[in-house]
């Protein structure tokens, strides 16, 4: 039987078993230990907790060589870089200029394909697509690894389910994925 993790588990015995990221974090957090980062970090902090009682910081890595722009570097002027991450400061940045800012896949798809332009071109994009929005005809674009979202979209757009329910949908969905080929909603499936 497996033990319980806590902070009085023998190092070789918190070794000898598997746990989940969600049990090491909880473990972290009940410990004053950080909870960020990847299972195996996670796991190094708590193995030397339990070792030492020591509560290790993790190590911050640097992604590049460059000086990470601050919030207050940032302008409209800001050009849009190969290695453009999506932070809490650039957030912070385009909610001084747009209130209701949020990442939508529209805008991070934006940023991804227009590297060379401007953060005042991303403010452009934010408010054309707050118009194409409100055409009743809109449909947001559904990422092709969320194929569950799309088929039940195209499921409810296929006139000959109309007046089905959500469990049609699922269970055409639950049928379909079981088959080899396309997970794509086409007609009479």
């Amino acid at each position: 039987m497996r033990p319980a993790l806590t902070k009085d588990i023998h190092v070789q015995t918190f070794k000898d078993y598997y746990w989940l990221k969600e049990e090491l974090q909880l473990f972290c957090k009940q410990n004053g230990i950080r909870t960020s980062g990847s299972k195996l970090e996670l796991t190094d902090r708590i193995e030397t907790f339990l070792r030492t009682g020591e509560v290790k910081k993790p190590i911050r890595k640097r992604s590049g060589t460059k000086k990470a722009k601050t919030k207050d570097e940032l302008s409209l002027d800001t050009v849009i870089t190969e290695n453009h991450r999506c932070s809490q400061h650039v957030r912070a940045f385009f909610k001084t200029i747009i209130p209701n800012f949020h990442f939508s896949t529209y805008i991070q798809n934006y940023f991804k394909e227009n590297v060379g332009n401007t953060y005042h071109d991303v403010v452009q994009a934010w408010y054309e697509e707050g118009e194409r929005k409100k055409d009743p005809s809109y449909k947001k674009t559904i990422a092709p690894q969320f194929e569950y979202n799309q088929f039940i979209r195209d499921f409810f757009a296929d006139p000959a389910n109309k007046g089905k329910s959500r469990e049609d949908a699922i269970k055409a969905w639950n049928n379909i994925k079981q088959r080899p080929g396309s997970n794509k909603y086409t007609a009479n499936k």
